[in-house]
């Protein structure tokens, strides 16, 4: 049972929420990686966190027929493995038959809300490994702050330590997004220096009983330049994440371009940069990238 519409879409939620199990069981999968080795996917777990705005657009992602929408035209373009979002968001392109044969990593720890006073307390409140083994997704993805003046920070790297062990268990992969943060005026800010970001890469790498099925997602730090020694610092798969879209969009694609040359680096985990660009002309943005993941996509006019 399958919408068709994102009105068929709301019907069906209300009428016949056993179709969400039925399309998860039922759902066409593929291997992680394909023949070239490379990666690219849509980041579109923001609004659990309270995460809304882009730019000086306070709501922006808060239209969910209008992300859906997006979400959908950013899938099928070529490139394009797949997603990584909340249950909700999931759900609704499992129920529209758009993420056959795409990877899917379900996001987990929503708990540490944007600006709150409790953002470090980062508890585990969307996916957990039983529900993303139940639903038959590739990977869970987890948000891991650092401050080293807060103690919320041993609770939730215990968590994501018992979150890698629950994953690894299922041989199911374990995408860590790690920070180095601190508090400028109350509000937490992630520090991008090369040294912070290697040291949130070290800590991230150790988390759980084994490191078999773990990958990080790693900014690109405040000198690129650096980025080697970042890379340097740890021997499990990486891919960059895109942040806040700021700046020139081809500044910034040259950066991943540079960065995604570099040896473990598998890809790109991006989403509020492609699925809201200034234009929004999202087919072209993703595009873009998705030919920086897969250079050889640039000669088949895609």
């Amino acid at each position: 049972m399958r919408a068709e519409s994102l009105k068929e879409l709301r019907e069906l939620r209300a009428n016949h929420p056993e179709a969400l199990a039925a399309a998860a069981r039922d759902r066409k999968r593929r291997p992680i990686l394909d023949d070239s080795g490379r990666m690219m996917i849509i980041a579109a777990d923001h609004p659990a966190r309270a995460s809304l705005a882009i730019g000086g657009r306070r709501l922006a992602m808060a239209d969910r027929n209008e992300l859906i929408t997006r979400l959908m035209a950013a899938l099928l373009r070529p490139g394009v493995d797949g997603i990584l979002a909340t249950p909700d968001v999931v759900e609704d392109l499992l129920l529209l038959g758009a993420l056959e044969e795409k990877l899917v990593f379900g996001s987990m720890n929503r708990g540490g809300l944007r600006g709150a006073s409790f953002e470090l307390d980062d508890r585990f409140t969307a996916y957990d490994a039983v529900g993303i083994a139940a639903s038959r997704l590739d990977g869970g993805k987890m948000l891991c702050h650092v401050d080293f003046e807060d103690r919320a920070t041993v609770a939730t790297l215990e968590s994501c330590a018992t979150a890698v062990n629950e994953l690894s268990q299922r041989r199911t992969l374990a995408m860590i997004e790690p920070f180095v943060s601190h508090r400028v005026n109350g509000k937490l800010v992630n520090d991008l220096s090369s040294q912070a970001v290697i040291t949130a890469a070290a800590i991230a790498s150790a988390l759980g009983r084994t490191s078999a099925y773990t990958w990080l997602k790693l900014p690109v730090c405040e000198r690129p330049d650096e980025m080697e020694q970042v890379v340097a610092a740890t021997t499990l798969p990486i891919v960059l994440l895109g942040g806040d879209p700021a700046g020139d969009r081809d500044a910034v694609f040259g950066i991943w371009e540079s960065v995604l040359r570099l040896p473990g680096v598998l890809g790109l985990v991006v989403g509020r940069t492609l699925l809201y660009p200034a234009d929004d002309d999202v087919e072209a943005a993703v595009d873009g990238a998705a030919r920086l993941v897969r250079p050889e996509l640039a000669s088949k006019g895609s």
